[in-house]
């Protein structure tokens, strides 16, 4: 039981990119380059941005919920989120953000504080949320947290 919660847990924070945001990307590859096109000063630069980030949204989605060097994978999906968020989500650049009434920097501004969230997620699990925990990871970054393991208590 206690290694499917743990399972679970993870599934539910790489759920957004495993399989939504990858395979979106990969049914609507044009649509993302062209949207990356907004950012990138040329396609094949956007082409390059979206199939990097396929490759970060897949392989380390997959290193977290194996438990191998889930610690670094973390922390790149932590970085992840911040620079889409830095990048794509940049609410004080609209316009029109209002607290009240129809806004869309408001909108997005919540898009921003999500991902920022997602972040400090990925950077809990990766054990950055304990200055022991920080020491850990760099220790040994590409360590794993075992997060399968069931260890005996003691009485």
């Amino acid at each position: 039981m206690e290694v499917l919660v743990a399972f679970l847990v993870r599934l539910i924070l790489v759920l957004l990119f495993l399989p939504f945001s990858a395979l979106d990307k990969i049914v609507n590859f044009s649509g993302a380059v062209c949207q990356a096109s907004e950012m990138a000063p040329s396609r094949t630069l956007a082409k390059l941005l979206i199939l990097a980030g396929l490759f970060v949204e897949i392989v380390m989605s997959l290193a977290i919920l194996a438990g191998l060097a889930d610690r670094a994978a973390a922390v790149v999906l932590a970085l992840y989120c911040m620079a889409t968020a830095l990048l794509w989500k940049r609410f004080w650049a609209k316009g029109d953000f209002a607290f009240t009434g129809p806004s869309q920097g408001r909108e997005t501004m919540w898009d921003f504080l999500k991902n920022f969230a997602l972040a400090g997620g990925f950077l809990v699990l990766a054990g950055c949320g304990s200055a022991e925990g920080t020491r850990a990871f760099l220790a040994d970054p590409l360590g794993s947290t075992h997060p399968y393991a069931i260890t005996e208590m003691s009485p």
